[in-house]
This record gives structure tokens, C-alpha cells and sequence, in this order.
């Protein structure tokens, strides 16, 4: 062994020297297993930075993976650890070959060991070492538990800006206080191990009201007090602060508005000082080793030394750390440890520390001379099976404590004497289980800790135990386990001796968004509910991103969760999605009340603070994505002066995002101190720039929409002149609104092969995700690419039906595809969503293809990249041709848009959504393109809405006629474009087929619901009898009465909604009546099959001067439809619409009272329960389910009384009815009618005879066996 120390990185140690001397050998053991190891010496403590191994010189004999411990006393040994796991390196393949590794992390040791885990096959274990670093020396002091290092300050407060605090300590105890500081105002700062964490506590003020709370605590490692060596450094500049233990960074704010740390005369190290306060409470010191601390750049350990600190309160003070008298043994689920002990002894005592993650496992079994004991943990509990086979074969049970599987170390105590046995866990003797033994116990003298698997008669129910054990103790004994180490005593298997190698695979915690953790000995699993994210590590947000990609979805207005940044650290939030015809506004609330009065402050300006339903950074985010923001504001005045002059100092101002002041109002821009009516130029005092600024004493009002959206929210609104008499004001801040989303429609598109963009390199280590959605005819690209030495990430179309994922990040390349059933270059959006983390890998197509690849159990986690990062091509591969859209890489949205404008080859946006989203406009809505994405155009349908699905509909009262002329001028050419579609004849209005649907609700009959009219005899009818029934009449000419068919099976006025559907195809008629099937008819063959020279379509009653069928008139048209029509279409117009919209077409028109409704809409053919006995029904309170026959009514009126008085009133309700028919039958002969029209008029019965009687083409041919067809 030759020893050199040089430089760092020099060569610190040559065993058996690599390369250079022939014949210089190597270590060989002489058997080839896993119980080989080979120990250094450095004679005394090294950093180590790297090693390097070659296989024995000339020979067949090498190392292909070993693992590396290292120790400062030459035992209880730590292996070297990478990527949270205990590391294997990978060895030499052949004698000759150097292999070099350098540490992620420099150690600190002065024992090594290698430890052989695969070896050539065709020879032996063979190995020479190298081993760089360089020299090490630290002050080191250890602890007792009673000494305090007190650093007193050099004066007797201190105001502490920035702090930098380092140290290194070692323990075996899970609690103690490492340093101390705090101040008479309550400032403090603690750094305290507890149950083997290490926290962080800090106080930089508090205010005595407590509005201000300044109290931080922040805990970081775990499994601390495993006597190693942890690094620890506390970096602070006024509230930020770095936390440091162990290369694991923590970073965090401390709370309250402070930044100074104020203490009070010193600092202690170890634990608290006397003169500490009380108010800190009793805590632990420190029982363990500490070196190199250093407070603010003095060296407390080298101030120590040269006696410059009190250390009055140590008893021995010591610069040395004392070698632990524990000696820890590490199971795995195959090793076990066979100790002996008294045999046929009538007492059996054994006691033994454990820790570990899982919640079952097998502590002790040992035989008996009639039957056995298992110590086992089950479910996070020591349970205790005794097995008695003597004379009958029993068990007898007992257990005691919980949680017991949370990696602290735990004691269990078990003793049987004679007939009696006892359970203790963690000395508590107070909690002691005990039982009684049908039989005295004969120990049998063999003791099995961790495992046991001979297959005898008697088997335990656990078989192995993944974990550590220490100070064990047979026969009130303790086990020498270095005489077992040396094999003078027992015998093992697979057991690691001198070392603990438990990992929390919880620390740090790769759950993220609040996942709670939760771990075994080999994995760590996420619980992610709640949370609003998903996946292995929660990484992935369940919500949208904005209220445009709910739209997208196919989603109306309402309220939905939306998470802007995606996997980001923003949490989702809940807002108000209003959907139009072409915006999507996204709203936010506030807390203030429409025309809030403005209460005077006698000393100052009132403020108005604003509260909205979310965080500031929440509000930011939606207003960063947007496309547009406003925000409505008025301000209603007497006598209180707004802005005053655009060159005075503003009366009122108001407070925006960041929080900066602005003093322009709503209708006004940014730096133009004026309102609305200021730049508009019609104030009520031309001299002023707002309305309120002419100081009336009547009622004013500045209201406007602040639209720069940099400056949205109003956060504050500041007023000054309200303390004069008479001076009145009150304020109205509207809610926030936002519509468009420009991550959403961030786009790009690539026209050659070799174009690309390329943005910085992705960092994403541990946690990655990506998505966009991508539109191609092409068959094969890469979408994106990024590098590293031999990491990498590529996503790729691989072949018209397959997307891939590959990746490496030091384990081997990993692909993973996904295939489609359906052709992906179908020029039609797709996409795609990308997450790679420490557990697995997830490649998802279109929301429903989807593959998952779980990480190794051991290996690299970290993704290392450094070239740029290419999107939609790179070198050496196959360009995408195409768009991509929506590009987020945890959860940033990359600018392809910007970058696009100056790269050739790529060009920003992308056309053509219609073909993904236009499945969202129905009911013969139409897609509309926009640039950043698309509409639909309701206007040739009944409905209205962003997908055209909310109804149209109005209200009828008595008399009331909607009027469309289909042969007027205005509408002729709509009525051609139609006709291309739904008519074989271009230029006439000539059908030959044809479309009716709408949907009513009524309880009054009869009436005329749609009638279609013609300049011929032809016409279509829809009525409503008198029985309620309703009935279609066809008349196309070539029969001498209409066809007609009646649905007399139900009663359509039942005041519910009903729809109706009606097409024509030449002779063959389709019924489609509410839910039920569609039933065909056929018009007779002397029917025609054109419907000639259609006119007009008139809804709820018929008002037409040409030839009308008098059945219509007499029958069904007075007194006119009563009720609700909605959704009213023929062919491809909406007359009732265009009625009800102005502006839509001059061919409609309306007389009598119409009133826009849709409760003609949302067929419901079966009669609701009535709320107020409606179980489920939230306003049912105080109905009771099921009914109970004895319950008495609140009015004190039983069933019986109920029914009685039920009686009477439906018997009250006949009479008054009968009386109405027969006061109707009376009179209905002598009503007089006033109309403009002929004389002639005058002898009809009705107003809609008289019609039919002044027209002298009409022929009477009413005959009251016309033909009717019955459903």
C-alpha cells in the first residue's frame, strides 16, 4: 500500500497501482462470493473525490460491479449512496482497462471498503484500486449532553441582516438542540434534531397584536442519528433563506414582513445557554460530535480550541469523536442470523433494537423443546405467537405497540419464565403486555433473528425481516457481534455485520403538490388525492389550464377548476367560465359591493382595500395568458371631486398589479389623467375632464372599462375628497375578465424538413413532463429533441399510426411507443403528453392511448442535459412537417409564435381547427376558422350558444302570430342556398322535401303550433285538437282532402315540453315525437310529391289572406296558440329566432305580446315528483321517505282529511268548468270584429273567417269525413 497526498484530484492512494509495473499483481481472495471485501487504510480522515479500478495484472481475474463503504473508525459503515439508492459501480470487463468514477459528492473517511458483486466468468475476483482526493482536518467536539458553547456577541445586541451558518455533526440520539440564538422581541433562530430530523425554526418578528406572525419551521433529512457524519449550512439574506443538509438544498421565505434578526447577547452550540428564557421552553441538548462550525466567518470550533469561548459547562471537554459501542446489523429478505443460547431453560429472555419501513416482518424465531416462539411485526405492531405442541397443540398471542415500521429505531423486550411471558416495546414498562402459558417453556437454545427458512412442522407466519437490528441480548446477554463477524460465534447468511444501510426514500420527498409519501424497504408511493394532480409523483395536473381548453372540450359556461402553469407550483383554482358565440371570458370576483358607500377618514385619504376569490400570483397568471382584460369602474359623486386637472395632484387614484398607482379612470388610458367622458369630450362641465370634477351638488357619475391588463387587478382605491360637508361618494369595481388564451393557440408551423426552433436546454432532473398537440400529413418527424453527454429526450411521429418516447438518462436508451387505430397525418389536431420521473415513464396519445415503463429499481435518475433544446427537428434526424400548438414543458408554455417570426422555414401559427373542433358546433351549426382558433356561426339554426345548443324560444299569449315570408325579396337568396341542399329545383320554391322540428309545451287547446302556407293550395299544418292530441295535416295537391295524421294515444297539452320532428322525402314521411322511435308514412300515390311555391310560415296562429283549409280556421285557430315554442326550424330557417333577434332578417314579424323563453325546450315526457316530497330534492326539507300513512300533515289535518278535502275541490273545480263551456257556447256567435277588411267580411263567425270569406280564390270544400291516420 502506498500513500500519497498532492493536490486535489492527485492520486491519494495505489493499491496494487494500476497500468504501469509488470507483474504487479492484485488482490485476489481465494474464494469468489459476495462475502469477499477488500479494506483500505488511508491512516486518517481523506476527502475522496474519486476511484478507479483494473482487474488483476495478466490474468483472467476482474471485477465487473462492486460496492463502495466507507467509515472514520473502521466500522459501523456507510455505503456510498447516488440517486437515492445504495450505488453499484460498474467494474472492469477485462484485466487491462482502467475504470474511473467520479463521486457525485466528496466523502469524508479514513476506512474503505470494496465489496465484489460480479466477477469474470472465467476466472476469479481480481482488483486493483485507486483511489483521489486529497488531505483532510477539522476540529471536532464532542458533546455529552450537559456542555454548552456559548458564543457571546461583541456587542450587546445584534440587528442581523445576513446570516451563514455551517457545521457538521454526528449522533446516535434522535433529539437535541445543535445551536441557539433568540432576543427580548421575540426574534430567534434554532436549529434542534427531532426524532432524527433536523429542524429549522426562525423567527424574524412578530407584532404583540398578532396580525404579524413570523414563526418558520422548515425540517429537512431524516435518519440522522445513524452516527455519520451530516453537513448542514443556513444561508440567509433577509427573509430568503438556503437550508442545506447533505447536498439537498431546501429553499423557502420565511413568514411575517421582517428582515432583521435580532438577538440578544450570544449563541449556543449544543444546546440552550442559561440564560435563555423560559418561554423557550425545556429542550434537549446535544449528545454527539460536531466540526467545523462557523457563525458569520468565525470559526466557533478553532475559537474552542484556543480557549477564546466559555465551555465553563463542560465537565470533560474533548477535541476528539468516541468510537460508537453500537455494532448494527443490516437483514435484506433472504438473510437471517442463528445465535445461540440455554438450552431446556424454563426462562427465555431476549431483547433486541430494530428499525425499518416495512409493516410485517419476522424478528425472532426460536424452537422450543415443545413447540416455539415468533417475535414477528405486523401491520406496524410486535406481535408474539407462542406455539405450545405439548400434549395438544395451542398458540397463544400477544402484541403491543403501533406505527412501529417508521424507521426510528424501536425496543422490544420479551420474557417468559416458567408460565408467564411479557411484552415490552421502548422500555415502557407500564404498558407491558402479559399472558398466561398453558404449559412452562423449554427453550430449545437456537435463536433466529431476521429469518427463517428450514420447512419444518412448525413455520412462522412471517419468514423475513428488510431492516437493521442492534444491542441484541439472549439470556439477559449481550451479543458480541464482532465474535460473529469473526465467525467464533453463531453463523449467518447474507447479513451485512457493522453496517445499517435504511434509506428514506421519502427524503427528500419526490411527491410533489402536497402528495403525501409513504415507502416500504424497496419503493415509495405518492397519495395523491386531494391535491388536484396525479400520476407516480403527483406531478401532473388533473384541471385544464384555462377556461379556452374547456370550451374546447366541448364544455358550456359554469364553474371549473383551471391550473394555468400545468405541473407547475401554482396551485388550481376555481373561476367563472362564460361561454359566447366567439370569446371565452374567464371572471373573477371581488369583495366589493356594488356602490359601496365611501366612509370619510378624518385624518387622511380612505382607502378601499380589494379581496378577489384568489392569490395574487393566481390573478397574474390569467392575466399574463390573456389576450385581453378589463375590469369595470365607476365612481358616483356628490360634491367629491374625482382626478381634478390632468396637471394637478389626482383626488383619487388606484392601486394595480404590482402594486403600483395609477390616477386614470375607466374609458381612459394609461398616463392621460381623464375619465371617460374627459376623452370623449362630453363632461358635464366642458372645463373638466370627468363628470365628478365639476364638484355638483347633484348626483354624478365617471364610469368606464380599464383595459390595460399589465395594470389589472384593482387591488386598491385610494379617495381624498369626502371630508368636505356635503361630499358624498360611492364606488363600484366590477369583476376582473379575461377572454383568450395565448398559450392555448401558441402555434407554429414548419414547411420544410430541415426547419426547426430551438429554445434553451429543458431542465428537468427528477420530473419532467411535456404536451402539445401537433397537426401533419406527413408520415414521420421529430417533434422535439434535447441532448446531454449520453442522456437525451426525443419525441417523434415514427409512422403514420405510432408516436414514440425515448430517452436515456444513464441506465440505457428507453422507448416507448404508442399506436393509434386511426392514421395520425389525418391533418387533424392530436395530442400529446409526455412525464418521465424517478418512478416511471408515461407517453399518453389523444387521451386514450397510453403506455407506462417503470424505472429500474437501481440505477441513474437524474436527466443531464446541456444542448440546446430542438423543436420539430435536429440534427441527423427526420424533420416534422407541420403544426405544433401548445408546446409546455413543465408547465412553462415556449413562445413558438415569437420565435417563429424570426426563423426560416417556420412560420407563426397554424390554420385549419375546424377540422379537430368543428364536432362541437351542432345542430347544424357551422365551424367558423379563426387564427387562434375557431367559432361556430349559429345564425342558419334555431339555437344560439358557443356550440349552438341553447335554445331559442318564446312565450305566446293570446292573439300573439309570428309572421316569416319565405318568398320575400330579403330572403329569396337564403331561401336558394337552402334549397341546394334540401330541394332538387334551384330557383323555384318548389320542395320535395323538407324539415320541420321545434319543441312546445302548452295546457290550452285547440290550436294552430305551425302552419306552413303556399301560394297554391299546398301547406303543411301542425295543430293541437281538442282532447290535446296532436295532429300533422299534408296537403300537396292530387287528393280532394288533406293526409293527415293524428296521434290520439296521449295528450300533448300537459303543460310539459314535447318535441316534434318532421322530414319528407318524396312520398315517405318520418315522426319523430319526443324520445320515442321515428315512424315512417307514405303519402298515397294521387298525392303530389312537390310542395309548390311555398309562402309563409306562421307559428301559433294562422293570419294568411290566400287559400286556407277552413277545417284550420273553424276548428283550431281561435283562440290561438297559448304557450311555449322553441327551436322552431324548417329547412334551414328559424323563423321564431329571427323574430327574436333583432337585426337577423326584415321577413319576420310578430303581432300581439311575445316574450323570449325556452320553456317550450328539454323534452320531458314524464311528470316530475313534486319537490316538496322529492327525497333527493335539496329543497325537501321536512319531507320524509319512505311516506308514512300515520305521519299528520304541519296543519294538524291527517290523511283521511286530506283526501276528503281533495274531493271537494276537484268536484268545486268541474262546476266552475262546465259553467265556463256553457257562458263560452253562449256568446261565441256574438262578438263584434274590427278590421280593415271588406264588407263582405262582416257576415263570417270569426275574425279568421272572415279572412277565408273576403279571399275570393278560396274554394269551401270542408267535409267532415276526410281521412285520418291514427298512431
Amino acid at each position: 500500500m502506498i500513500e500519497k497526498i498532492s493536490s486535489f484530484h492527485s492520486p491519494l492512494l495505489l493499491l496494487f497501482p494500476l497500468c504501469h509495473a509488470p507483474g504487479a499483481g492484485g488482490w485476489s481472495p481465494l474464494n469468489s462470493d459476495r462475502s469477499q471485501w477488500l479494506q483500505v487504510d488511508l491512516r486518517g480522515r481523506k476527502q475522496i473525490t474519486a476511484i478507479a479500478t483494473q482487474g488483476r495484472y495478466s490474468s483472467s481475474d476482474w471485477t465487473k460491479q462492486y460496492r463502495f463503504l466507507y467509515s472514520d473508525t473502521g466500522s459501523n459503515w456507510r455505503a456510498y449512496r447516488q440517486d437515492g439508492t445504495i450505488w453499484t459501480f460498474s467494474g472492469n470487463w477485462n484485466s487491462e482497462k482502467v475504470v474511473r468514477h467520479d463521486l457525485q459528492y466528496s466523502i469524508v473517511a479514513r476506512y474503505l471498503r470494496f465489496i465484489p458483486l460480479d466477477w469474470s466468468e472465467e476466472g476469479r475476483i481480481g482488483l486493483r484500486v485507486e483511489v483521489y482526493g486529497c488531505a483532510y482536518w477539522s476540529d471536532v467536539i464532542s458533546f455529552d449532553g450537559q456542555g454548552v458553547m456559548s458564543y457571546r456577541f461583541r456587542a450587546k445586541k445584534m440587528r442581523i441582516l445576513k446570516d451563514l451558518i455551517s457545521l457538521k455533526f454526528r449522533t446516535t440520539k434522535g433529539d437535541g438542540v445543535l445551536l441557539h440564538g433568540e432576543g427580548q422581541q421575540g426574534d430567534y433562530i434554532t436549529l434542534e434534531l427531532k426524532r432524527a430530523k433536523l429542524w429549522l425554526q426562525i423567527n424574524l418578528g412578530s407584532n404583540q397584536y398578532g396580525s404579524i406572525l413570523g414563526h418558520t419551521a422548515v425540517s429537512s433529512g431524516s435518519l440522522l442519528d445513524d452516527d455519520h457524519w451530516h453537513s448542514v449550512v443556513i444561508e440567509r439574506y433577509r427573509r430568503s433563506v438556503n437550508f442545506t443538509l447533505d447536498q439537498h438544498t431546501h429553499n423557502f421565505r420565511t413568514n411575517g414582513e421582517f428582515d432583521h434578526l435580532d438577538l440578544d447577547y450570544e449563541i449556543s452550540f449544543g444546546g440552550m445557554a442559561v440564560s435563555t428564557k423560559p418561554v423557550s421552553g425545556a429542550r434537549e441538548n446535544f449528545v454527539g460530535c460536531m466540526e467545523g462550525i462557523v457563525y458569520n466567518s468565525d470559526n466557533i470550533t478553532n475559537l474552542v480550541r484556543r480557549k477564546k469561548l466559555d465551555t465553563s459547562s463542560f465537565r470533560n471537554l474533548t477535541f476528539s469523536c468516541a468510537e460508537s459501542r453500537t455494532f448494527p446489523v443490516f437483514f435484506n429478505a433472504s438473510s437471517f442470523l442463528l445465535l445461540p443460547g440455554r438450552t431446556d431453560a424454563d426462562t427465555m429472555s431476549v431483547s433486541l433494537m430494530f428499525r425499518t419501513w416495512n409493516p410485517s416482518g419476522l424478528l425472532l424465531f426460536s424452537p422450543l423443546v415443545y413447540g416455539g416462539v415468533e417475535v414477528s411485526l405486523m401491520d406496524g405492531r410486535v406481535t408474539v405467537h407462542i406455539y405450545v405442541s405439548q400434549k395438544q397443540s395451542t398458540r397463544v398471542d400477544i402484541s403491543s405497540g403501533s406505527g412501529l415500521n417508521d424507521g426510528q429505531w424501536h425496543t422490544v423486550h420479551f420474557l417468559a419464565l416458567e408460565s408467564i411471558a411479557i411484552l415490552t416495546i421502548n422500555g415502557d414498562e407500564t404498558s407491558s403486555v402479559r399472558t398466561t402459558l398453558p404449559v412452562m417453556v423449554r427453550t430449545g437454545g437456537s435463536y433466529y433473528f431476521g429469518g427463517y427458512f428450514p420447512r419444518t412442522n412448525l413455520s412462522p407466519t412471517q419468514r423475513s425481516f428488510q431492516g437493521c437490528m442492534q444491542l441484541i441480548h439472549v439470556d439477559e446477554q449481550l451479543v458480541d457481534l464482532q465474535a460473529v463477524e469473526q465467525g467464533s460465534l453463531g453463523t449467518f447468511e447474507n447479513v451485512s455485520l457493522d453496517m445499517c444501510a435504511i434509506i428514506d426514500r421519502c427524503v427528500p420527498n419526490h411527491c410533489e403538490h402536497g402528495g403525501r409519501c409513504s415507502q416500504t424497504w424497496d419503493s415509495f408511493s405518492c397519495a395523491c388525492e386531494g391535491t388536484g394532480y396525479a400520476g407516480a409523483t403527483c406531478h401532473t395536473s388533473v384541471h385544464e389550464q384555462s377556461c379556452e381548453e374547456y370550451k374546447h372540450l366541448g364544455k358550456t359556461s359554469d364553474m371549473y377548476w383551471i391550473d394555468p402553469d400545468g405541473s407547475g407550483p401554482l396551485e388550481p383554482f376555481k373561476v367563472n367560465c362564460v361561454m359566447t358565440e366567439d370569446k371565452v371570458w374567464t371572471t373573477v370576483a371581488n369583495d366589493l359591493p356594488v356602490k359601496s358607500p365611501v366612509s370619510p377618514d378624518p385624518e387622511a385619504s380612505t382607502v378601499l382595500q380589494l379581496n378577489y376569490s384568489m392569490s395574487t400570483e393566481q390573478i397574474n397568471a390569467i392575466t399574463n395568458s390573456a389576450e385581453h382584460c378589463e375590469q369595470h369602474v365607476a365612481y358616483h359623486c356628490r360634491m367629491s371631486r374625482l382626478l381634478n386637472t390632468p396637471e394637478g395632484t389626482p383626488f383619487t387614484w388606484w392601486i394595480g398589479r404590482g402594486n403600483e398607482k395609477h390616477t386614470y379612470w375607466g374609458g381612459s388610458g394609461p398616463g392621460v389623467q381623464k375619465c371617460a367622458c374627459g376623452i370623449e369630450r362630453n363632461c358635464t362641465e366642458p372645463s373638466h375632464y370627468c363628470n365628478c370634477d365639476a364638484d355638483q351638488r347633484q348626483w354624478r357619475e365617471d364610469s368606464g372599462v380599464l383595459m390595460y391588463k399589465d395594470h389589472l387587478p384593482v387591488s386598491q382605491v385610494v379617495v381624498g375628497d369626502v371630508r368636505r360637508p356635503g361630499s358624498e361618494a360611492r364606488l363600484t369595481i366590477g369583476h376582473l375578465r379575461c377572454q383568450g388564451d395565448s398559450n392555448y393557440w401558441n402555434a407554429a408551423s414548419f414547411n420544410t424538413p430541415a426547419s426547426y426552433l430551438h429554445f434553451p436546454t429543458f431542465r428537468g432532473e427528477t420530473s419532467a413532463d411535456i404536451s402539445f398537440y401537433f397537426k401533419t400529413s406527413s408520415s414521420y418527424g421529430v417533434f422535439l429533441e434535447n441532448l446531454g453527454n449520453t442522456d437525451f429526450i426525443r419525441i417523434e411521429l415514427k409512422s403514420p399510426t405510432t408516436v414514440s418516447f425515448s430517452f436515456d438518462v444513464g441506465n440505457g436508451p428507453v422507448e416507448l411507443a404508442v399506436q393509434s387505430a386511426a392514421p395520425l397525418n389525418d391533418d387533424h389536431w392530436h395530442r400529446v403528453e409526455v412525464e418521465r420521473n424517478v418512478k416511471e415513464a408515461v407517453l399518453q396519445l389523444d387521451g386514450k392511448h397510453r403506455e407506462v415503463r417503470l424505472a429500474p429499481p437501481q440505477g441513474h435518475t437524474r436527466l443531464q442535459l446541456f444542448s440546446q433544446l430542438f423543436v420539430g427537428a435536429s440534427g441527423g434526424q427526420r424533420g416534422f412537417l407541420g403544426c405544433i400548438r401548445a408546446l409546455k414543458m413543465n408547465g412553462v408554455t415556449l413562445d413558438l409564435e415569437e420565435r417563429a417570426k424570426v426563423t426560416p422555414g417556420v412560420k407563426p401559427g397554424c390554420s385549419g381547427h375546424c377540422s379537430s373542433y368543428g364536432m362541437h358546433c351542432q345542430n347544424g351549426g357551422k365551424c367558423v376558422e379563426k387564427y387562434n382558433g375557431y367559432s361556430c356561426d349559429c345564425s342558419l339554426t334555431a339555437f344560439d350558444g358557443p356550440f349552438c345548443t341553447e335554445d331559442v324560444g318564446g312565450y305566446f299569449e293570446t292573439g300573439t302570430v309570428v309572421r316569416y315570408d319565405l318568398m320575400s325579396d330579403s330572403t329569396a337568396s337564403s331561401l336558394r342556398d337552402v334549397k341546394s341542399a334540401l330541394s332538387p329545383l334551384p330557383t323555384e320554391a318548389n320542395l320535395t322535401q323538407e324539415e320541420l322540428s321545434f319543441s312546445f309545451s302548452t295546457s290550452n287547446t285547440p290550436s294552430v303550433l305551425i302552419y306552413l302556407s303556399s301560394r297554391t293550395q299546398d301547406y303543411l299544418a301542425v295543430v293541437l285538437r281538442h282532447n290535446g292530441t296532436l295532429q300533422i295535416r299534408y296537403n300537396l295537391g292530387g287528393l280532394r282532402e288533406p293526409f293527415t295524421i293524428s296521434l290520439d294515444h296521449r295528450n300533448m297539452a300537459n303543460g310539459q315540453p314535447h318535441s316534434v320532428n318532421i322530414s319528407r322525402q318524396d312520398r315517405i314521411i318520418h315522426l319523430q315525437l319526443d324520445h320515442y322511435p321515428s315512424v315512417s308514412y307514405t303519402l298515397p300515390e294521387a298525392s303530389d310529391t312537390e310542395f309548390n311555391l311555398v309562402k309563409t310560415i306562421f307559428l301559433g296562429k294562422v293570419f294568411e289572406t290566400g287559400q286556407i283549409d277552413p277545417v284550420i280556421i273553424e276548428k283550431y285557430n281561435t283562440p290561438g296558440f297559448v304557450g311555449c315554442l322553441s327551436r322552431v326550424q324548417f329547412n334551414r330557417i328559424a323563423p321564431l329566432k329571427a323574430a327574436l333577434r333583432s337585426g337577423i332578417s326584415s321577413a319576420a314579424s310578430v303581432q300581439g305580446v311575445l316574450v323570449e323563453s325556452n320553456c317550450g325546450a328539454s323534452p320531458l315526457t314524464i311528470s316530475p315528483m313534486s319537490a316538496a316530497f322529492d327525497p333527493w330534492h335539496p329543497d325537501s326539507a321536512g319531507a320524509q321517505f319512505p311516506f308514512n300513512e300515520e305521519i299528520v300533515s304541519r296543519d294538524g289535518l291527517n290523511r283521511d282529511s286530506a283526501i276528503i278535502g281533495g274531493i271537494i275541490a276537484v268536484v268545486i273545480f268541474t262546476i266552475l268548468c262546465t259553467l265556463v263551456f256553457l257562458v263560452r257556447h253562449m256568446f261565441r256567435h256574438k262578438g263584434s270584429y274590427h278590421t280593415n277588411e271588406a264588407k263582405g267580411a262582416e257576415s263570417a263567425d270569426c275574425a279568421d273567417a272572415a279572412i277565408i270569406v273576403n279571399d275570393p280564390a278560396f274554394t269551401e270544400t270542408i267535409d267532415e269525413s276526410k281521412k285520418e291516420w291514427f298512431i
